[in-house]
């Protein structure tokens, strides 16, 4: 879709500010017949912070797609397993209900996806419902007249807390498969450095030298795409699933001021859930990037786009420097400098098994280093 933004009008606009008004965010009266003025762009700002997106005030196709899901309420519309998913509020308040429960509808991300179909019949079953996998007014009924719990921690984050625990004692980087997103592609550039580097080019550079790395450490790296294509996010991480990846690593570059820098890293994650292997993930590759290649440390943080929220595994976004940089730039158009930040990634992703010890010192018993580790934002 066209990104929506400060200064357009029309259809799109107003019905955009419908939705955030419906959110409970203020928008001034004289932008309400369809101008996207300064009190719409704030509002669309908030509402990205809440739904754990980037906040730039701008509607593009993940803060559409949230602002449509947001509108739903669990009892809404009849939920069911289907080739193009159900995916909304509806559907994530449904899985906190099961996990609260006792039934396992997994990470609770608002797609209704096998795992969650499952949960469902699991549920109907115990009642002695039809097991259809369907969920109508009866089986909401059901599920509300058992009272979940659902203030507190969600059973899905304990659950794959768990699971990381699995990972560290079970699983090696050796053999594993691990995909490697490069961002954007041959049709969307993303931001370009005053060299006229673009985001698109320089992540798959970055991507070829990972993919090398994990190679020569033992693991099977896959890129999901190739330089003269450019698949949605929601393909890639369809990519990644198919493929079965033990983890996968989507590269981005962040920009901004000349002088701004520095690497962050990025994990699934809303003000009401998260994933933890995910931000383990996002932890381990970030120390390694700072401590390896000196990078000012822009910590981690939550984010709800389509690669981390619809692939199955531990996934993060990784935006080793700012392309908008000349310094950093610089280092990206330098094949031993971007082979260091490979490395640094590859070693981040075999600290996350459990089979080396950080760049930065010994790790405690909880996983973290003598020098500490990167808390995860909101």
């Amino acid at each position: 879709m066209r990104t929506i933004h400060r200064g357009d009008r029309g259809e799109a606009v107003r019905d955009i500010q419908h939705r955030l008004l419906d959110f409970g965010l203020r928008i001034e009266p004289e932008e309400l017949e369809g101008r996207f003025g300064p009190s719409t762009e704030e509002a669309v700002k908030a509402f990205q912070q809440r739904r754990g997106l980037p906040s730039d005030g701008m509607v593009g196709a993940d803060t559409w797609g949230e602002l449509v899901e947001a509108g739903y309420r669990l009892g809404d519309r009849v939920l069911y397993l289907r080739s193009l998913t159900f995916q909304g509020d509806d559907v994530r308040g449904l899985q906190k209900r099961l996990n609260a429960l006792g039934f396992d509808a997994g990470r609770e991300d608002g797609i209704f996806g096998p795992r969650t179909a499952a949960a469902v019949a699991e549920f109907q079953h115990n009642v002695g419902s039809a097991s259809d996998g369907i969920v109508g007014p009866d089986t909401i009924g059901s599920i509300e007249r058992l009272r979940p719990a659902v203030e507190g921690p969600s059973r899905a984050v304990v659950r794959e807390a768990e699971y990381i625990r699995h990972i560290e004692e079970k699983q090696t980087l050796v053999g594993s498969c691990v995909a490697i997103d490069p961002g954007h592609g041959p049709d969307d550039p993303g931001h370009v450095g005053p060299g006229g580097l673009s985001e698109s080019e320089a992540t798959m550079l970055i991507a070829e030298d990972l993919a090398a790395e994990l190679g020569a450490r033992g693991a099977h790296p896959s890129i999901l795409r190739t330089r003269d294509d450019a698949p949605s996010p929601s393909a890639r991480a369809l990519a990644a699933n198919e493929l079965g990846a033990a983890v996968c690593i989507s590269i981005h570059l962040n920009g901004g001021e000349p002088t701004a820098e520095g690497a962050t890293c990025f994990y699934y994650g809303t003000e009401a859930t998260y994933s933890p292997a995910g931000q383990r993930l996002a932890e381990v590759i970030q120390e390694e990037l700072v401590a390896l290649m000196g990078l000012m440390d822009g910590r981690t943080n939550r984010l709800t786009v389509a690669m981390l929220r619809e692939t199955r595994m531990p996934a993060v976004q990784v935006e080793p420097c700012f392309l908008t940089n000349p310094t950093e730039e610089a280092m990206l158009t330098d094949p031993v400098s971007r082979r260091l930040l490979a490395a640094a990634m590859a070693a981040g992703i075999e600290r996350f098994f459990g089979s080396v010890e950080s760049a930065t010192g010994p790790r405690s018993a909880s996983g973290s280093t003598d020098a500490g580790r990167s808390s995860a934002g909101g």
